[in-house]
């Protein structure tokens, strides 16, 4: 079983290396790079769930290493590289600064604390209008540099260096996040999650954890927003306000908390409906909407449970096909 897990994960990785050569379209490529950040973005506010918090602010972070990435590199001279590096410890540096008042509090709370610390960075980058552009934001800012490799000259002018540059991006996060997962340091998480009064009288210290946790997935997003700043080469605040935070957390819920790939799944899902449907982008919300009651509803574990059922039965099957040996 496991060995044919590790197959269809080895064969899904060759295929999204080699789906470019399969598809020409510019736009469909920058479907496909949407899909990897919001994938990394799902994946870093789910990792923060797994102390049972949620996020409502992961929008503002993600402003916070775009903005600063952008500034570094225009204004500054940064390489773009160094840039997107510093964005991420910006944010992190806000988040740990934050991280022990607001981890204090719990559930419902702590959603409203971060939706506040989200919106309160969003008018920040608004009003200082000198370095951030205010409403109208940064214009121009510039791809990442022209990177060498084995004599190969890379120019991420174009979408295709972009989508292997955000593909591997997320490989590597993704690796980092399933080893954090399945870690001591994820058992601990999970434990706080189920009880925190618990957790504690076995010597935990669960604003530690949480703040750990917290100040990972806010440098993820930071990551992620300064990645976003050169590719898209266009900011404004309203880009990472409260409906961007919102749909990255319909994607952890859809996709279902409980396991790794659920966050996957909810972002690669509701990342690609939405553009086969392009003429209903408007309704955009009340589909989301609509999907997550059923989800909720028929679906308690999230759409990662129903894939596994789906394996499950699919190997029950084979495996009743298969006679012993007389």
């Amino acid at each position: 079983m496991k060995l044919g897990k590790n197959l269809s994960y080895s064969l899904l990785l060759i295929f999204v290396f080699v789906m470019p050569i399969f598809i020409r379209s510019e736009y469909y490529l920058h479907v496909l790079i949407l899909c990897a950040m919001n994938i990394i973005l799902a994946s870093s506010l789910r990792a923060i769930s797994t102390v049972g918090q949620i996020s409502l602010g992961h929008a503002g972070f993600m402003s916070i290493g775009a903005y600063t990435s952008s500034i570094l590199v225009m204004k500054l001279g940064f390489s773009t590289y160094v840039a997107i590096l510093l964005g991420g410890v910006v944010a992190m540096v806000l988040a740990a600064v934050i991280a022990y008042p607001v981890t204090r509090v719990r559930t419902v709370y702590f959603a409203m604390l971060t939706l506040f610390l989200g919106e309160v960075i969003r008018l920040v980058i608004t009003e200082g209008r000198e370095i951030t552009g205010g409403t109208s934001g940064l214009i121009s800012i510039r791809p990442l540099e022209t990177i060498s490799i084995l004599g190969l000259h890379i120019n991420f002018a174009t979408r295709l260096p972009n989508y292997y540059f955000v593909l591997v991006f997320m490989l590597m996060i993704l690796l980092f996040l399933y080893w954090v997962d399945r870690s001591y340091i994820g058992m601990t998480f999970k434990a706080i999650a189920q009880d925190e009064s618990l957790a504690a009288s076995t010597g935990i210290n669960v604003a530690r954890f949480k703040a750990i946790i917290f100040c990972i997935g806010c440098c993820i997003a930071g990551l992620t927003g300064g990645f976003y700043a050169h590719y898209m080469s266009v900011l404004t605040p309203d880009s990472f306000g409260l409906f961007t935070s919102i749909y990255i957390l319909i994607y952890v819920v859809i996709g279902g908390t409980r396991r790794f790939s659920g966050a996957i799944v909810g972002a690669l899902i509701l990342t690609l409906v939405p553009e086969v449907f392009r003429t209903l982008k408007e309704y955009q919300p009340f589909i989301f909407v609509a999907v997550l009651f059923l989800v909720v509803f028929l679906l308690p574990g999230g759409l990662s449970d129903l894939l596994e059922r789906i394996q499950g039965r699919m190997s029950s099957t084979y495996q009743g096909m298969v006679k012993p040996d007389a």
